[in-house]
C-alpha cells in the first residue's frame, strides 16, 4: 500500500522521524526501547510498538528481521523528505569554503563544476557528480560561409554561444564568391533554429531552387550541418568520491557494487536520464530507491539540482548515496553549491554592467 494514501497523526510523524534519523545515524533497525531511551517521545514502549506496527502496515516502515526493530521504507523516506525534514544550515566556515573555492575558478564553467563536485563529496562524505547536460534541442543560430579557394570554403555555425566550423569541398564545380554569399543567406533564411530532424527533403529541394545554378552546393553543406548538429555537445558526466560508497554497508554486496561502478564508467544511461531531468527546472530533486529511473540505483538516493544561466540549464550537481543518507546536510550542500555556481558564472557579466 502506498504511504501517500494514509494521513499520519502527529505522534506517528514524530515516531517516523525519530526512526529515520536514528537509522540514518546508525544504519541499524530501530526498536521501541531505543526510542523511549534516546528520543523525546512522550509515550510508553507499548504505545510506540503499536504505532510502529501501524506505520509498517501503512507502508512507511519495514521489518528486515524477526526482531522488533524497523527501518524506513522508500515511502517512509519520501514522507520524511517531503514533510518531516528540518532545514539544515551550513556553518559559516563551510559557506566561506564554498564561496572562496568557487571564486577562484570563476572564469571557466568546467573548472567551477569540478571544484563544486569535489567540495560536495568532501562535505557530505558521499559520491558526488557534476553534469553538463545534453541539449534538448540543438540548432544553429547563424551561418557564415568563408571561401578559401575555388573549390573550398569554411562553413561557420553559431550554436548557442559555441562556434563550430566545417570545411566544404566541391568536386563538381567551383565555388564562386557570389555563390558563397548567396548560400549563407539561404541557410540563414531557411534552416536557422531547426534541428537535424526538421531539415526535410522538400526543404532541401526548395533551397536548391533558391541557389539556382549553384544548387550543387546545397547537398554537401546540409550534410555538414546535420553532422555538426547531431554530434554537438553530447553532454558530460563526472564523478568524485566513488570510493566513498565503500563506507556504507548498503554497497558491500560485490555484485551490486560492480553494477554501480559499471553505471558510472559507461555514463551514457545516467547521462541521458540526468540530462532530461536537468531540463525540468532548478529545484532540488530527490529520487529515493526505486524512484530512480536507473534500476541498479534502487537501493540508493540521488539528490540533484540544475544550475541555470539566462533561463537555460548549463550544468547540474548531485549526490549519490544510500537511502539512509543525511538528507538535511546533502540538500543544504547541493542547494548552496548550485546557487554559488550560478552567482559565480554571472559575476563577470554583473561587473561589466556596473562599469
Amino acid at each position: 500500500m502506498s504511504g501517500g494514501e494514509k494521513v499520519l497523526n502527529e505522534r506517528k510523524k514524530a515516531i517516523l522521524k525519530a526512526i529515520v534519523d536514528a537509522h540514518i545515524a546508525g544504519g541499524e533497525p530501530v526498536g521501541s526501547k531505543f526510542l523511549t531511551q534516546n528520543q523525546q517521545i512522550g509515550c510508553s514502549s507499548a504505545t510506540i510498538r503499536n504505532e510502529m506496527a501501524e506505520l509498517e502496515e501503512m507502508g512507511y516502515l519495514e521489518q528486515p528481521h524477526t526482531s522488533a526493530g524497523r527501518i524506513p521504507s522508500e515511502a517512509g523516506y519520501r514522507f520524511y523528505v517531503d514533510q518531516l525534514l528540518d532545514r539544515y544550515n551550513l556553518t559559516q566556515s563551510e559557506i566561506e569554503e564554498l564561496r572562496g573555492a568557487l571564486r577562484q575558478k570563476q572564469n571557466e564553467l568546467d573548472a567551477i563544476m569540478q571544484t563544486a563536485v569535489t567540495l560536495a563529496s568532501k562535505l557530505t562524505n558521499y559520491t558526488a557528480l557534476s553534469l553538463r547536460p545534453r541539449q534538448a534541442r540543438i540548432t544553429v543560430g547563424r551561418f557564415e560561409l568563408m571561401r578559401l579557394d575555388d573549390t573550398t570554403a569554411v562553413l561557420i555555425m553559431l550554436i548557442g554561444s559555441v562556434v563550430k566550423t566545417k570545411y566544404i569541398r566541391s568536386n563538381r564545380a567551383a565555388i564562386p564568391p557570389e555563390a558563397a554569399s548567396l548560400l549563407a543567406g539561404v541557410l540563414n533564411a531557411k534552416i536557422t533554429g531547426l534541428t537535424a530532424g526538421e531539415i526535410t527533403m522538400p526543404l532541401i529541394m526548395e533551397m536548391e531552387r533558391m541557389m539556382g545554378e549553384y544548387d550543387y552546393l546545397v547537398s554537401p553543406v546540409v550534410r555538414a550541418v546535420c553532422e555538426t548538429i547531431s554530434g554537438f555537445d553530447g553532454g558530460d558526466l563526472r564523478f568524485e568520491g566513488i570510493n566513498r560508497l565503500l563506507a556504507y554497508p548498503e554497497f558491500y554486496d560485490m555484485d551490486r557494487l560492480r553494477e554501480m561502478l559499471a553505471l558510472f564508467e559507461k555514463k551514457d544511461t545516467l547521462l541521458e536520464v540526468l540530462s532530461d531531468e536537468a531540463h525540468q527546472g532548478d529545484r532540488v530533486q530527490i529520487f529515493i530507491g526505486r524512484e530512480n529511473l536507473v534500476k541498479v540505483m534502487d537501493n540508493s538516493t540521488l539528490v540533484f539540482k540544475t544550475v541555470m544561466q539566462n533561463g537555460k540549464p548549463v550544468g547540474a550537481i548531485g549526490i549519490i548515496g544510500p537511502t539512509r543518507m543525511n538528507y538535511r546536510r546533502v540538500i543544504a550542500t547541493i542547494d548552496s553549491l548550485s546557487k554559488g555556481i550560478a552567482e559565480t558564472i554571472d559575476a563577470p557579466k554583473r561587473r561589466g554592467d556596473e562599469s
